[in-house]
């Protein structure tokens, strides 16, 4: 990918001399789902991990980073965050909250760096797909160098 189309998320992993590898995939606008993107690139879709943003009643606004093909258990995602509740963010208010569209939200670049939990099978892998804050590419990189990074945490928040 050339200089001028580097998204945010890779340049800001680019000063914090984070490595990855970019991929990049054609659109499908009739489905943005991961599942489909991960049949795209070839790859399983326990190794391609999608971004959800979900509010608090209490804490606000936090970042969870799960498997394409698992269901988020909100009750967990609640306790961990220290929350009585959560709810996904509208997707309407998704590009205000984050800077990111539907099928282009990476956990890297945000507009604020809110509290990011990753599914805790992630640690276990040497590298995860993330969005790299586009439609059409996906960035390949060490889990715990990205938790570290976003001074996130490994958590599970997945239903099981």
């Amino acid at each position: 990918m050339g200089k001028e189309t580097k998204t945010n998320a890779c340049r800001i992993l680019d000063r914090a001399k984070i490595s990855y590898e970019e991929r990049e995939y054609p659109v499908d606008e009739n489905d943005l789902s991961g599942v489909h993107v991960a049949e795209v690139l070839g790859v399983p879709p326990e190794s391609m991990y999608k971004t959800l943003v979900l509010k608090g009643d209490k804490t606000g606004y936090l970042v969870i980073l799960i498997p394409v093909a698992e269901e988020l258990d909100l009750k967990k995602c609640a306790k961990l965050s220290g929350n009585k509740k959560v709810e996904m963010l509208p997707m309407k208010d998704l590009q205000g909250i984050t800077g990111y569209i539907r099928g282009g939200c990476s956990p890297v670049g945000m507009k604020k760096q809110f509290p990011t939990f990753v599914q805790e099978e992630a640690r276990e892998r040497e590298g995860f797909i993330i969005s790299a804050g586009r439609r059409g590419a996906q960035l390949v990189l060490s889990p715990t160098e990205l938790v570290s990074f976003l001074r996130g945490e490994f958590a599970d928040c997945i239903q099981k």
